[in-house]
């Protein structure tokens, strides 16, 4: 069901350069900033480190078991900004719970890092070359995560093309059966179950804890599209089938 690139190299027409470069110049503020933060850290006790380690991982376990009520709707966006191109479709934003995993993530890396600094000798000479490998590193692998969010319209869209959920895309064509899947006893996300198994992969799943649109509204706005994915081009002005319910915006 994975849908390949368009193309290896992106197109000069397709589009999208205007948001990968404000995406770029985002990402490039981002890393730059917290390059220079880690760059300055002091030199730290080994009991310090361990505790802002172990409670920024403590705070992540908890942000995971934070379940907080979805109830977003899809919106109709005439440009939806996907992989490889621009075009219209229904736009699920990301959830609370799924900023605050995003955050908590960000934490942690960023108090690995500090530590990793704080703990590294200062009189070593490989310190010395370690030091900034480490700093680009940590900033450059948040930077990239700043990129995507400026990237991509939405977390998750569908779009006549295909169903794009962060930067996994799934074609229309080989969807069999769309049903709510569950995780550690809860509902998070709706499986895709294929027509035809190409890989011995578990069928994917979609949307979820991470996405403000619940499942039951999901389920229904793939049902309602998913044997004609081009109706998602130009949809009445306001649509309701059972639970689904989106906006033009």
């Amino acid at each position: 069901m994975l849908s390949p690139r368009l193309s290896r190299v992106p197109s000069p027409r397709d589009g999208l350069w205007p948001r990968r470069l404000l995406a770029a110049a985002l990402a490039a503020g981002a890393a730059g900033v917290i390059l220079a933060g880690l760059l300055r850290v002091p030199e730290v006790g080994a009991s310090v480190v361990s505790a802002a380690v172990w409670s920024s991982i403590g705070v992540r376990w908890l942000t995971g078991r934070w379940w907080p009520r979805r109830d977003g709707q899809l919106r109709w966006r005439e440009r939806v900004g996907g992989l490889d191109r621009i075009e219209p479709g229904l736009v699920a934003r990301r959830s609370l719970a799924g900023w605050a995993d995003l955050v908590a993530e960000w934490v942690v890396l960023i108090v690995i890092g500090s530590g990793l600094l704080a703990s590294l000798p200062p009189q070593a000479r490989w310190a010395d070359i370690v030091r900034p490998v480490l700093a680009v590193g940590v900033a450059a692998w948040l930077g990239r995560t700043v990129y995507e969010q400026a990237r991509f319209t939405g977390q998750l869209a569908l779009t006549a093309g295909a169903i794009r959920h962060g930067r996994t895309v799934l074609g229309w064509s080989n969807i069999d059966r769309v049903s709510p899947h569950r995780r550690d006893g809860r509902l998070n996300g709706v499986r895709l179950r294929p027509a035809v198994w190409q890989s011995l992969r578990p069928a994917p799943v979609v949307g979820g804890r991470d996405t403000a649109v619940p499942e039951d509204r999901l389920i229904a706005a793939i049902e309602e599209h998913r044997h004609d994915p081009q109706a998602l081009v130009a949809p009445r002005p306001e649509v309701r089938k059972g639970p689904f319910l989106y906006t033009r915006r």
